[in-house]
C-alpha cells in the first residue's frame, strides 16, 4: 500500500510541476515569443533546460525551507497529507492556467502548507514571518531598484539596444548542404539580432529563476515527509514542468506575450533583470518568492522613474501636483538625439509607448493572482482541521 501511495504522490507532485510549467513559461518568454523572437515550441524547450538547471543548482535551498523549516514537526508530512497539500497546490494552479493567468506558485504552496501547519499545530511562525518579510521587502526593493534605474539610467540603455523588428523573418535556413545552416535573412540588422539575442537570454534568465523557486512547490511536501530523495524528486519535477511548458503553456504565453502588455525592449531587460535577480537571491536564502509580484512593482518604478526625469527631486518633493507615474513613456529617446540634463527634459519630448496595459486583462490578473494563494490556503486549512483520518 505505501508503494502505491508513493506513486500516486509522485504522480500528484508532477501534477503540480505541470501546472508550474504552464504557469511559468509565460512570464518568462511571452515577451520573447510576442516579438515573433523565437516560437512557442522553442520557448518551452528552453524553460525546460533552464528551469532544470535552476532546480537542481539553487532550487535545493528552497525544497529544505518548505519541506522541513516551515513547519516545526515534520512528522505532520505524512504520504496521505503530502498528496493532499500537493493536490489543493495544483487545483488552485490549474485554475489559473484554465483562465489563462499565471498564478504565483509560490505564494500557492506556502499558502497549503501553512493550512496543513495550522490545522496541525504545527506552524513555525518565525519562518513564515521570515518568509511574509521578504514577500514585502522585496517588491520593494524592485520598486527602487527600477526608479533609480529609470530615472538615471534607463535613456541611456534606451538608445543602446531600443530596436524595431524588421518584417519577415530572423534567420533564414540553408538546407542547400548536408546539415542545415541558419543565416540572417536580408531584411535583419545586427541591432535587431542583438536585441532578439537579449530578449531570450533574459528569459533563459528568467526561467532558470523560476526553477530556483518554483520546484520546492512541487516537490517539497514528499521530501520533507522523506517518502522521496531530493534528486529524484527533482528530475520528476523537472520532467512534468516541461510537459506543462510544452502544452497547457501555448495559453499563458499568449496572455504575457500579447494581451496584457507590450513592454519596449528596454523596459522588458530592466523588468527581468531586476526580478529575476531578486527572485534567485532570495532562493539561495531558500525563500520562495513571486516573480509576478516583484516585476509588477518593477514596472511601476520604472514608469515613475521615467515619468519624474523632466524635474529634479526637490521639485518632485515640493511641487503640490507630481507627474503622472505611468508607463506610458517608457520607449525612451530616439537614438542619436542628445540627452538632456535631469530637471531640464521635457516631457512632450518623451515618445508614447501607447497603452501599456490592457484594463480588463490586467484585472483578470491581478484577481487571480490572489484567489489563487487564498483557494490552497483556506481548502488545506479546513481539510485538514476538519477531516478526522488526519487526527489533526
Amino acid at each position: 500500500m505505501v508503494d502505491v501511495l508513493l506513486v500516486v504522490g509522485v504522480l500528484v507532485a508532477m501534477f503540480v510541476a505541470y501546472n508550474i510549467g504552464g504557469s511559468t513559461t509565460g512570464p518568462a518568454f511571452g515577451p520573447a515569443v510576442g516579438a515573433d523572437a523565437i516560437s512557442k515550441t522553442a520557448a518551452a524547450a528552453l524553460m525546460a533546460v533552464f528551469f532544470f538547471i535552476g532546480a537542481w543548482t539553487i532550487g535545493r535551498n528552497v525544497v529544505t525551507k518548505l519541506g522541513t523549516e516551515l513547519v516545526v514537526s515534520t512528522s505532520v508530512f505524512t504520504l496521505e497529507s503530502s498528496i493532499t497539500v500537493l493536490f489543493f497546490i495544483g487545483i488552485a494552479l490549474l485554475m489559473g492556467n484554465l483562465f489563462g493567468v499565471p498564478a504565483s506558485t509560490s505564494m500557492t504552496a506556502v499558502g497549503a502548507i501553512a493550512g496543513l501547519g495550522l490545522a496541525g499545530g504545527v506552524l513555525d511562525l518565525a519562518v513564515m514571518a521570515e518568509i511574509l518579510t521578504w514577500w514585502v521587502v522585496s517588491p520593494i526593493i524592485g520598486f527602487w531598484v527600477s526608479l533609480i534605474i529609470g530615472r538615471y539610467l534607463y535613456a541611456r540603455l534606451n538608445r543602446m539596444v531600443a530596436m524595431e523588428r524588421s518584417t519577415g523573418p530572423l534567420f533564414d535556413i540553408d538546407r542547400s548542404g548536408v546539415v542545415p545552416i541558419p543565416r540572417l535573412h536580408r531584411t535583419t540588422n545586427r541591432r535587431e539580432l542583438i536585441g532578439t539575442i537579449t530578449v531570450v537570454a533574459i528569459g533563459c534568465l528568467m526561467a532558470f529563476s523560476s526553477g530556483t523557486s518554483n520546484i520546492a512547490n512541487a516537490v517539497a511536501p514528499l521530501v520533507g515527509s522523506g517518502e522521496l530523495r531530493m534528486d529524484p524528486a527533482i528530475i520528476f519535477g523537472g520532467i512534468a514542468v516541461a510537459i506543462g511548458a510544452f502544452t497547457i503553456a501555448r495559453r499563458t504565453l499568449e496572455t504575457m506575450g500579447s494581451d496584457i502588455t507590450e513592454l519596449p525592449l528596454t523596459a522588458a531587460i530592466v523588468v527581468a533583470s531586476v526580478s529575476s535577480s531578486l527572485v534567485i537571491f532570495l532562493s539561495a536564502l531558500g525563500i520562495p518568492a513571486s516573480f509576478v509580484i516583484i516585476a509588477t512593482m518593477s514596472i511601476v518604478g520604472l514608469g515613475w522613474g521615467r515619468a519624474t526625469r523632466p524635474v529634479t527631486v526637490p521639485e518632485v518633493v515640493s511641487r503640490e501636483e507630481s507627474p503622472p507615474v505611468t508607463v506610458d513613456a517608457l520607449a525612451g529617446d530616439e537614438e542619436g538625439e542628445e540627452l538632456p540634463p535631469i530637471g531640464e527634459e521635457d516631457p512632450e519630448d518623451i515618445p508614447s509607448a501607447g497603452s501599456l496595459f490592457n484594463p480588463a486583462t490586467t484585472a483578470r490578473v491581478v484577481l487571480m493572482q490572489n484567489i489563487v494563494p487564498a483557494i490552497a490556503t483556506v481548502g488545506a486549512y479546513l481539510f485538514f482541521r476538519f477531516v478526522p483520518i488526519f487526527g489533526f
